[in-house]
């Protein structure tokens, strides 16, 4: 066993192990050798305190200014207030236990360094009970000198386990790695690359990014391993690419005068420019003779679904059949509506009345009756169906196709790879993969920005869309700011329009007032660790509960009805028949309308608890409105205060209307997930030093250096320390990942 895979618990014991495990995801030396510092604070140099991030653990050093010990409880208890301060700003801590011990450590003066989570307490900002340690005891002149005139590494670290004991055991590894020449350590970049570049030598960067002497070694050692990270994955994207482009597939091909020409022939408006570009890029891709891996992006509205559906009608001139996945059976209905309305007889073929060029368009969901379901999966085997829109009841066994062309997966971070690849297997050879989405969510974006995918970017939006206006609506600033948000619900309703209020959670009827409800399948709102999740807050508001306050409150009067994931499916169909027909002023829901939901006479969308959603999803639900002749409105209501993460977020939803800008957020707040692995949020990621917003032009040279070294070695013979990182990357799960895409 090499020193790198050696368990922490021979390092640091077990239970300290178990924490870095638990908490960190660190197993082994080698994972511990790269955790990185998130920062660096420097004797004299104490952190920025009015900085600090509401809700989130973190790490300080500085001064304490003054102790005073407090009763309360009628004298019953004790508590420890400390002011600290780094000479710009002030922060309290409070303690409740071992009041009289603290006080005698935390004199005015002491230098120190706290960790906690920084909350709210009378307006000001506070951490209670913190994890501290003295940084220059009186008694310990070395201690003092050994710290002066240093950097000291600030790790990213937990409630369970401080900064400093992580830097602790950091320390003793590098001590036993030095000892033994750094054994295990195999530099993964080739030579050549190091040196055109100036990039320092891997052990070099190791030591220095753990034991700096200067900023100037911390940025020369931070460069070299985001060259790391960068030049490691992008070759195994590479390696991908160059196998994709060995597959055999299909070359897909419009028939002059076949049904995507017919189809062109009845639109009853011109393609925008962007629309003609991408199609032109799509069907670029289906002509190809190895499989198109392609990703659409298109803000709301755009019209990804009418390009995806040209797409589909040039597989079946070429007499196969494409299928589109759906996330919701909600969404599958509206696709297979909106498709069937496009197409008008062209989707009727085979059928009484429908054109003689046409095909059959079948849906196919889990909660369709046996009859239904049977003639839909002879269709599909058959050849019958040229195109089927489904939900997960796609990807069941049973289901076969007669030749499956291309497959399309709407808001695709909804579905697993698993479930991706289950469907492309269906195919007799590899079907060619279109994905959309409205605002890609941080993986999305990282794979994007990674090469894996081809891209095709829908940027303007047809003629006759509306602008929509939104505006965070603080509760707890301004409660009155919330009856003023009721009373502008009334007047769009008064005036013809309609109007959906949107809470994230279901609710049960017999439970108390804000109660959360199980969520059913792909509509939870996208908490925030940290900060939705905290005992201290209250539920999340639930449909159930909001629909009656408002039925019997400000709404009184409106027809309000609820839609939401348990329902029957006849039942959300006829509800959503009844909405778009105008015979419901105020549609109460969950994320089931999130997307694809097409009702141009809604104008608001209330959104109640919006600091529970992430900011992919309150733009994708902002889409909603707006998408007639009427401005759209949407109103993002939360108690957050000023200042907190959450609120930021909101603001920067409510300050732009850049599906892109705002996946760009979502990705620095959120990071990219593991680029590699199954998460697809910010969670869990093989990324520790690089990050794909920032790092750019990194990853696109390393792209470019990748791509030419396996143009030239595609089984990376000249590169065995290459080989061995990659190896190491891509255990079995994750190769297997990558492989299916």
């Amino acid at each position: 066993m090499s020193a790198l895979s050696d368990p922490l618990k021979n390092l640091v014991g077990g239970s300290t192990a178990k924490v870095m495990a638990d908490h960190l995801g660190l197993r082994t030396a080698g994972d511990l050798l790269h955790h990185y510092p998130r920062r660096y604070a420097e004797r004299g140099e104490l952190t920025r305190l009015g900085d600090l991030p509401l809700d989130e653990h973190a790490t300080v050093v500085a001064e304490v200014a003054d102790a005073r010990i407090l009763s309360y409880n009628k004298g019953r208890g004790q508590r420890l207030e400390v002011t600290i301060t780094d000479g710009t700003g002030r922060l309290q801590l409070v303690f409740f236990a071992r009041a009289g011990y603290h006080r005698q450590r935390l004199l005015p003066g002491r230098r120190a360094m706290f960790a906690g989570k920084v909350s709210v307490f009378h307006h000001k900002r506070q951490l209670s009970h913190p994890a501290y340690e003295l940084l220059d005891a009186e008694s310990d002149p070395a201690a003092v000198d050994a710290f002066a005139n240093k950097l000291l590494p600030l790790y990213p670290a937990c409630k369970q386990l401080e900064s400093w004991r992580i830097a602790k055991a950091v320390a003793t590894l590098l001590d036993s790695m030095v000892a033994t020449g750094w054994a295990g350590v195999t530099d993964p970049l080739p030579g050549q690359l190091c040196a055109g570049r100036g990039l320092l030598p891997l052990t070099d960067a190791l030591l220095a990014v753990h034991r700096p002497r200067s900023r100037a070694e911390v940025a020369a050692a931070r460069e070299r391993l985001k060259w790391d990270e960068a030049f490691v994955l992008q070759t195994a994207l590479a390696r991908r690419r160059h196998a994709d482009a060995q597959l055999p597939a299909v070359p897909r091909l419009p028939r002059e005068d076949g049904l995507l020409h017919s189809f062109d022939a009845k639109l009853p408006f011109t393609l925008t420019g962007g629309q003609q570009r991408v199609s032109r890029e799509i069907l670029d891709g289906l002509a190809a003779a190895h499989p198109m891996h392609r990703l659409l992006q298109g803000e709301v509205g755009s019209g990804k679904t009418l390009v995806a559906l040209r797409a589909m009608l040039t597989v079946v001139d070429s007499g196969g059949q494409a299928a589109l996945l759906a996330p919701t059976e909600v969404l599958a209905q509206q696709h297979h509506r909106s498709l069937t309305e496009m197409m008008g007889e062209l989707a009727e073929g085979g059928m009484l009345g429908g054109a003689e060029q046409g095909t059959k368009v079948v849906l196919l969901t889990g909660s369709m009756g046996v009859t239904a379901r049977r003639r839909a999966l002879l269709d599909l085997v058959t050849g019958e169906a040229g195109i089927v829109i489904g939900t997960h009841a796609l990807i069941e066994d049973k289901v076969q196709f007669h030749d499956l062309g291309l497959v399309v997966v709407d808001e695709q971070h909804r579905f697993g790879v698993e479930q991706r690849d289950a469907l492309r297997s269906k195919g007799r050879q590899p079907p060619h993969l279109l994905v959309m989405t409205a605002t890609p969510i941080p993986r999305t974006v990282a794979m994007t920005v990674f090469g894996d995918l081809e891209t095709s970017v829908l940027d303007e939006l047809p003629a006759g869309r509306s602008p929509i206006a939104s505006h965070v609506v603080p509760v707890a600033d301004r409660p009155h700011f919330l009856t003023r948000a009721w009373e502008r619900v009334r007047e769009e309703v008064a005036a013809g329009h309609q109007v959906y209020v949107v809470c994230p959670r279901i609710g049960e009827e017999s439970g108390p007032a804000g109660a959360a409800g199980a969520p059913a399948e792909g509509e939870t709102a996208e908490e925030e660790a940290g900060e939705a999740g905290e005992d201290a807050r209250r539920p999340p508001l639930a449909v159930l509960d909001v629909a009656a306050e408002l039925s019997g409150g400000p709404l009184k009067g409106l027809r309000v009805a609820v839609l939401h994931g348990r329902m029957a499916p006849e039942a959300k169909e006829d509800l959503m028949r009844r909405f778009t027909d105008g015979s419901v002023d105020v549609l109460v829901a969950t994320t089931v309308i999130e997307v694809g939901v097409n009702v141009p006479n809604a104008t608001v969308m209330v959104i109640m608890d919006a600091d529970r959603f992430g900011v992919s999803q309150l733009h994708q639900l902002r889409g909603r409105v707006g998408r007639g002749a009427a401005a759209g409105l949407c109103l993002l209501v939360s108690e957050m205060p000023e200042g907190s993460p959450a609120r930021a977020r909101l603001d920067a939803v409510a300050g732009t209307l850049d599906g892109f800008e705002l996946s760009r957020i979502d990705l620095e707040q959120r990071r990219e997930g593991d680029v590699l692995g199954q998460a697809q949020s910010g969670g869990r990621s093989s990324l520790r030093m690089l990050a794909v917003i920032e790092d750019e032009d990194i990853i696109a040279e390393a792209r470019a250096e990748a791509t030419a070294l396996v143009g030239r070695d595609p089984g990376l013979e000249s590169s065995p320390e290459l080989r061995a990182a990659l190896a190491s990357l891509l255990d079995a799960d994750r190769e297997q990942y990558l492989d299916k895409g």
